[in-house]
């Protein structure tokens, strides 16, 4: 990892971030990314070689844009941000599967828990870019690739808001048992980057706690074109 993109997430306020997921479900990242960094992310959309697939959201009901899924080896700031943020999630992961009444299962290391994913057939990377121009949005949705699943993935926004872009809020919504769903609207600065659940995540109930399930989307961009980058922790199908 760069050494400044090193120091940055070694020098997060991890107990602050854990604290915020297990009261909100969600966390977000101060600036991680640095504009010449999102601007070298950005650059790859176009290099069709680093990627394996394009997914174009009309085609599939998903909403209106495209994403693109990299091809191992990941280019270096992925590879390095994706190993470097797994630790200290995967506390918290473990966390979680105790307070649901599970063993922690989840490995100290990307490496560990990639190789599980390995033995179950998903060995498809799936860290990816969006774009999105005006008009376009991503419906609410879940990314589970397969068996395996890490509780947690992490979004960064590539360029400005109110100034490349417009609209495009990050929405993540959870579905509370027996009860109406609870939505945010979220906004992220260029660089930097949100923690949210893959799937769900345990609330203190008056019995103990309890299971809720959350998805998340992309409101419509009014003006300018969005990219982000989206932080998969395990491998696909």
């Amino acid at each position: 990892m760069p050494e400044s993109l090193s120091l940055s997430v070694d020098k997060l306020d991890w107990n602050f971030i854990q604290q915020m997921l297990d009261e909100h479900g969600y966390a977000k990242l101060p600036n991680l990314l640095n504009k010449t960094e999102c601007q070298e992310i950005i650059s790859t959309y176009e290099e069709e070689g680093h990627f394996r697939t394009t997914i174009d959201m009309a085609r599939y009901r998903f909403g209106i844009g495209e994403y693109k899924y990299y091809h191992a080896p990941l280019p270096s700031l992925l590879q390095q941000l994706r190993e470097g943020l797994y630790p200290e999630l995967a506390k918290t992961a473990n966390r979680w599967l105790e307070q649901l009444g599970h063993n922690a299962s989840y490995p100290a290391t990307l490496e560990q828990f990639l190789y599980q994913c390995h033995q179950e057939g998903q060995n498809r990377p799936t860290p990816l870019i969006l774009k999105y121009e005006a008009g376009g949005y991503n419906c609410l949705h879940q990314d589970l690739y397969g068996k395996e699943f890490f509780p947690f993935q992490v979004v960064f926004a590539l360029n400005q808001r109110e100034e490349d872009f417009t609209g495009g809020e990050f929405l993540l919504v959870e579905q509370r048992p027996r009860a109406q769903s609870r939505g945010h609207v979220i906004t992220l600065n260029q660089g930097e980057g949100l923690i949210f659940p893959t799937n769900h995540r345990p609330v203190i109930g008056t019995r103990g706690y309890y299971r809720t399930t959350l998805r998340h989307g992309v409101s419509t961009v009014t003006t300018g074109t969005r990219y982000s980058l989206g932080i998969i922790f395990h491998d696909a199908k």
